[in-house]
């Protein structure tokens, strides 16, 4: 069970529960209720990531992994420590600074990585520009062809990850991890072109 599932409109017995059945019939594994605590706490939930993100797909993404967090951890709900509302709004809270975080690692990955993608500013004339401009090249041809077509929509024609989205047709999360896996492989190169010319 995952809660991809749990996005099936509960029963009406399962809905008309207090939380506190709800969460009696969560932590013994009953689908049926986690169906309704979906239904009861995802908006919420949704709102709380989107108001601290800015972004829908962001906020989505983070609800989903709420209530991934939600099944898989029932076991770890203490109903004496607090109601079950507020043990998934911590659980919300947990997530969006996670979010957070990835969002300022990507940030920062982007940042180094388009410092080094921008080195292949063709109107540099100096001989080690277009050295640099080879060795960039070089490395995003070894990149998965949809790695180097997002790198490329990013840097080349300055198209946000929505845009990508949009002009690729695919998911947004598709292009995120593209974008991630693409950025770190062409560090990773470089540097290793780095260190190879500290040894020749």
């Amino acid at each position: 069970m995952g809660p991809q599932h749990s996005t099936v409109r509960p029963s009406p017995v399962a809905e008309a529960r207090s939380d506190e059945e709800l969460a009696r019939g969560l932590v013994a594994g009953d689908e049926d209720c986690l169906a309704a605590v979906y239904h009861r706490w995802s908006p919420l939930v949704h709102m709380l990531a989107r108001r601290s993100l800015g972004d829908a797909d962001e906020a989505a993404d983070v609800t989903q992994q709420v209530f991934l967090g939600v099944w898989r951890g029932r076991l770890g709900f203490r109903p004496e420590r607090g109601t079950i509302g507020g043990w998934i709004v911590g659980i919300t809270r947990r997530r969006i600074a996670d979010a957070l975080s990835a969002r300022s690692r990507r940030l920062h990955l982007a940042a180094a990585a388009g410092a080094t993608l921008t080195v292949a500013d063709p109107t540099d004339q100096r001989p080690e520009a277009a050295l640099d401009r080879l060795l960039v090249l070089r490395e995003l041809a070894r990149l998965p062809a949809p790695q180097q077509r997002v790198l490329r929509l990013a840097y080349y024609e300055d198209l946000t990850q929505t845009q990508i989205a949009r002009r690729t047709g695919w998911p947004l999360g598709t292009v995120k991890s593209h974008a991630r896996r693409g950025l770190h492989q062409l560090r990773r190169g470089l540097r290793h072109d780095e260190q190879a010319e500290h040894y020749t």
